[in-house]
């Protein structure tokens, strides 16, 4: 037992060559459905009342809008790329619920003065 080693082996970093395996694997389409999958989360999360940012969510919102056809011609399925949509039109449902109870701007000005 004295000879064994007190921790296990370090795990070894993948060469540059494995790397470039992975990468060869990846399809553009599946990074850009994973990018509109994380967008949609955060646009919703910005809508929510414990982490309001109308402009982020704003953000989000049109470059969903910006990637759907982007998507569809590059040969996403149909199905998933309709779900993308419903996705953004919910998002776009909430962000106007979450418009309309946003207080109104305060004024930069004094009043009018009588």
């Amino acid at each position: 037992m004295a000879d064994e080693p007190a921790h296990a082996e370090e795990p070894r970093l993948p060469t540059e060559e494995e790397l470039q395996e992975a990468l060869d694997k990846v399809s553009v389409a599946d990074v850009l459905l994973q990018a509109v999958m994380a967008t949609t989360s955060l646009g919703f999360r910005r809508v929510s009342a414990e982490a309001r940012d109308l402009e982020q969510a704003r953000l989000a919102i049109e470059a969903l809008r910006a990637l759907e056809p982007v998507l569809r011609d590059g040969g996403v399925d149909e199905a998933l790329v309709r779900d993308l949509e419903q996705a953004r039109a919910n998002l776009q449902l909430a962000y106007a619920s979450a418009v309309a109870e946003a207080p109104p701007p305060q004024s930069a000005g004094p009043g009018p003065t009588a």
